[in-house]
């Protein structure tokens, strides 16, 4: 009998042991929209659908975003056996007809759910029915699930996300798994196995520096939750990123400045680029933020390293962010209401990262610099930089060795 248990305890530890997530969803930080921000519990198929076409006729798709995502509200209620069924009404289709047609955009769908009883909406949660649910999303053709932790009292994080991996891997269909749990039960030190990214922090506000009270729970502005990020760079890179959550450009509560500055921060942090505004109606100045393909690309570098506060001098901040082929990403965040003048002297500065094992040495090296939001040369780090940075902005270069 102990032989037979002794098999048994090695039998599933070595299943447990290769029970993984769908590798090689995430390589880059995921890049797409949601509703929630803007839309909040008031989702139908229809808005969906114009969603997904906006997303192809703006250039967003030609950028890069491809998850189109639906986050809560949509559910209706459980069958006589416990599969979850979309509103009847909102989703008259049915969720297989709307993923075929996101599908034949060239796009893909993603749905949210709960580790717990209810969603944070008051809907039907997935709490002890995570592998009906699995094998629903599957069936319906679902690409990516943002998994949310309301309702969850007497669950361990870990163990819960756990249960709802594995459900996706048994039900088969490569799903990108995002974590919602907020970053109260530290994530980034056990999510690399689980999930493809987990958010770090509670929910964001539309405003760039301002922390919001609901009582039991607050929501933050961009800058606190720039904050919130230090020391958690060493948790992300391919496949695992740290989620700052859903971006808020757009949705009005910011300047043009704020809007740019917070995209910005997003794209160095290398966190996903989930933009969270009404895609059908922007303005010129949020699409060229949300479509800006060299700032993207410091988002989308594939050596995967989240940048690193340098260096704060005044109320200006200097971030860099090692890139592939030896490049950097560079930028300086105004944090401050007012205009400052900024002076970076490159090569009176000396710039490591330990993590990366890179050091930009200015003194032998030189480096062209592209101002990434006018798209113009901006010289070289031969000399210092001198510029006047409005408040609430940002400067992003492009650093390239020659």
């Amino acid at each position: 009998m102990k032989k037979i248990l002794i098999g048994l305890c090695l039998a599933l530890a070595a299943s447990a042991a290769h029970a993984q997530k769908f590798e090689g969803l995430a390589k880059t930080p995921q890049m797409g929209w949601n509703s929630w921000n803007k839309f909040a519990c008031n989702v139908n198929e229809q808005m969906i659908r114009e969603t997904a076409d906006a997303m192809v006729s703006s250039g967003m798709k030609d950028a890069g975003y491809l998850y189109v995502n639906i986050d809560d509200c949509w559910h209706g209620e459980r069958d006589a056996k416990g599969f979850i069924q979309a509103h009847a009404e909102h989703f008259p289709s049915g969720m297989k007809a709307l993923a075929d047609y996101v599908h034949s955009k060239g796009l893909k769908l993603g749905i949210y759910s709960d580790a717990g009883w209810k969603t944070c909406g008051g809907r039907p949660g997935s709490r002890g029915y995570e592998y009906q649910d699995a094998l629903t999303f599957a069936q319906w053709g679902i690409d990516y699930l943002k998994y949310d932790w309301c309702e969850t009292q007497g669950l361990k994080a870990e163990g819960a996300y756990l249960t709802m991996r594995e459900a996706l891997r048994k039900a088969g269909r490569p799903v990108l798994f995002s974590l919602c749990e907020w970053g109260d039960n530290q994530p980034w030190e056990w999510g690399k196995p689980v999930g493809h990214s987990w958010r770090t922090t509670g929910d964001i506000w539309d405003c760039f520096d301002c922390i919001v009270d609901h009582g039991t729970w607050k929501s933050r502005g961009v800058l606190q939750i720039l904050d919130l990020q230090d020391g958690l760079r060493v948790h992300a890179g391919p496949d695992h990123w740290n989620d700052a959550d859903m971006m808020e450009v757009g949705n009005g509560g910011m300047t043009v400045n704020e809007d740019r500055a917070h995209f910005s921060i997003w794209a160095m942090l290398a966190s996903p680029l989930i933009a969270g505004n009404d895609i059908r109606n922007m303005s010129k100045e949020t699409t060229a933020i949300l479509t800006n393909k060299a700032v993207i690309a410091l988002n989308q570098d594939a050596l995967g390293v989240q940048s690193f506060r340098y260096a704060a001098r005044d109320g200006v901040e200097y971030w860099f962010k090692p890139l592939e082929g030896g490049d950097w990403g560079f930028m300086a965040l105004n944090r401050n209401k007012d205009a400052r003048k900024i002076r970076f002297d490159w090569e009176a500065e000396n710039v490591k990262d330990d993590l990366s094992k890179r050091h930009a040495d200015f003194g032998k090296m030189r480096y062209k610099l592209r101002n990434l939001w006018t798209g113009k040369s901006a010289g070289n780090a031969g000399k210092p930089l001198a510029a006047d940075l409005p408040g609430h902005d940002v400067l992003v270069l492009r650093l390239s060795a020659y």
